[in-house]
């Protein structure tokens, strides 16, 4: 048990290390969270601070969630430890720790970025079809938001049918044993946007500009 709490723990202090605030501070001399949506994420870096700080904090959101499934991982090694159960809460840790940061008085992003970070090492196969479904709906409609949301409710979708790529799963078991943990995960991201799923419905979301 000690083990599960101590990568709970972990997780969610990596989580917590809110580099868009870092950046935005670093680069701006401001906190993000003071200008633009008010939200700590790649987003509002990029229309508040600009593309150099933006595509930063992008890498470092997600190596945040790919650190956190890699000591997961490691953990697992130890006799007798639910390496799947490892994994996932490692998952839910890193990103409830994003997403309210004990180091930034509990107001951080929205957690895409790190859940990105969190599937590809979790499986790649899941975490590019995500992506991918992510980006072509961002390009569609002009809004990160849709894409995100979009990945987070075909997450759980695609755990019922691949059982290949985990870079966990012990044998005899499906990728069944990720669904759970991919709702929940799906349920925290679409918490997150809940303002920007109130705005898709009043037709009042923001879209950004591939020409800027």
């Amino acid at each position: 048990m000690i083990v599960y709490i101590i990568m709970a723990i972990i997780a969610y202090a990596i989580g917590s290390i809110n580099f868009s605030v870092i950046f935005s501070k670093k680069f701006a001399g401001f906190d993000v969270r003071e200008k633009g949506s008010g939200n700590a994420g790649t987003t509002n870096m990029l229309r508040s601070v600009g593309k150099k700080a933006a595509a930063i904090t992008l890498i470092c959101d997600i190596l945040k969630g790919v650190i956190a499934i890699g000591i997961a991982i490691i953990l697992g090694y130890i006799p007798d430890m639910n390496k799947e159960l490892l994994i996932q809460i490692a998952g839910v840790c890193v990103i409830l720790g994003h997403t309210f940061p004990v180091f930034f008085g509990f107001k951080g992003g929205k957690g895409v970025a790190t859940s990105l970070g969190v599937l590809l090492l979790s499986n790649w196969q899941i975490g590019l079809i995500c992506l991918v479904f992510a980006l072509v709906l961002m390009i569609l409609t002009r809004m990160v938001s849709v894409g995100s949301c979009g990945a987070a409710i075909l997450f759980p979708v695609l755990t019922l049918f691949i059982n290949e790529n985990y870079t966990v799963l012990t044998e005899g078991k499906s990728g069944n044993t990720y669904f759970i943990y991919s709702v929940i995960l799906a349920i925290i991201v679409l918490f997150n946007h809940r303002s920007n799923i109130k705005r898709l419905l009043n037709g009042t979301e923001n879209k950004i500009s591939f020409n800027k």
